[in-house]
């Protein structure tokens, strides 16, 4: 369960931290990746990493810019999870895969753009990060930025079908 409800993160630290997300969205669709970004931000407003999405370029189908975010900021904290109060920043509502990530990693509090009504695990079509019957619940923030992480989303897809390569 979330220990700390009371350390929420105010208005600003929730934009600041949706504008890093957004700007690693920016440089996944540089690199032809599904623009989705993802940060790490501790409570007291540090910058604790930031990834975005490289299925593609690892040729591998778990690189989620959640997951990498969160596997890098355990590897270098030598730790199964990441510290109390941190906050996870995404532009894209995350999948089964990435909120079972978020669970595991002890999230206290999550925020993202886009809602994903196809695949989306956090309100869409699951609830994975606060589902009661699991051992810790995330504090989820109403999404901000939602009309730009979306639009990024559209544009992309559009281009990409545009050249006839497969979406998805």
């Amino acid at each position: 369960m979330n220990k700390n409800p009371q350390q929420m993160p105010d208005d600003s630290r929730l934009d600041q931290a949706m504008q890093w997300a957004l700007e690693d969205a920016r440089q996944a669709a540089a690199l032809s990746e599904v623009p989705v970004g993802a940060v790490l931000v501790a409570p007291d407003g540090e910058l604790m990493g930031r990834a975005h999405n490289e299925i593609e370029t690892r040729s591998d189908p778990t690189a989620h810019a959640e997951r990498l975010v969160l596997s890098a900021c355990c590897v270098r904290l030598g730790a199964p999870r990441v510290p109390p109060g941190c906050l996870l920043a995404v532009t894209l509502e995350p999948c089964a895969m990435c909120a079972g990530a978020i669970v595991l990693a002890r999230v206290d509090h999550l925020i993202f753009g886009a809602a994903d009504p196809k695949t989306g695990a956090c309100g869409s079509l699951r609830d994975v990060v606060r589902d009661p019957r699991l051992n810790h619940r995330v504090t989820l923030h109403e999404p901000r930025f939602g009309e730009a992480c979306g639009q990024m989303l559209t544009e992309f897809f559009r281009a990409r079908r545009g050249k006839g390569k497969p979406h998805g």
